[in-house]
């Protein structure tokens, strides 16, 4: 009973991490290119650029959406401090994901499953004699009433 209830406690654990990692959408950047210099921009990093009221209401907006690499333009990089005052025609994106929580899950469960089968085959000889010695000591039942004559 005791070893059925771990191993469902096992496969719930293993099924929450699943689940995480599936909801979990991996982070998209910007690369911006102006005056000859590369700068990167997490896609749902806030504008820092002072905008008059109209535009900072639609810029609010804006923000609650999440962006993706459709917004990942020369515009998006004209609106931050560091493309201000280029040509729009000097100005290059690119638009790339790094790291999503499934590829970070799967790189860790398999470390997390190596490093604890090296352990395990590193103490595998200890533990085959103790049980060995265990299994002596259980077999041997020393029997009394005997006198030595």
């Amino acid at each position: 009973m005791k070893r059925l209830s771990r191993g469902m406690l096992l496969l719930l654990a293993f099924i929450t991490l699943i689940a995480m990692t599936l909801a979990a959408s991996p982070t998209s950047f910007c690369k911006c290119t102006c005056f000859g210099n590369s700068t990167i921009v997490a896609l749902d990093a806030p504008v820092t650029t002072k905008a008059p009221a109209p535009e900072m209401l639609e810029a609010r907006a804006q923000k609650k959406q999440k962006k993706t690499c459709n917004d990942c333009n020369r515009q998006f990089c004209l609106s931050y401090t560091f493309c201000k005052g280029e040509k729009e025609e000097n100005v290059f994106t690119t638009c790339f994901q790094r790291d999503s929580a499934k590829d970070q899950a799967v790189v860790f469960l398999f470390i997390f499953a190596t490093v604890g089968l090296l352990s395990y085959a590193a103490i595998r000889p200890w533990v085959d004699q103790w049980a060995e010695r265990a299994r002596q000591r259980r077999n041997y039942i020393p029997v009394s009433g005997q006198a030595e004559h």
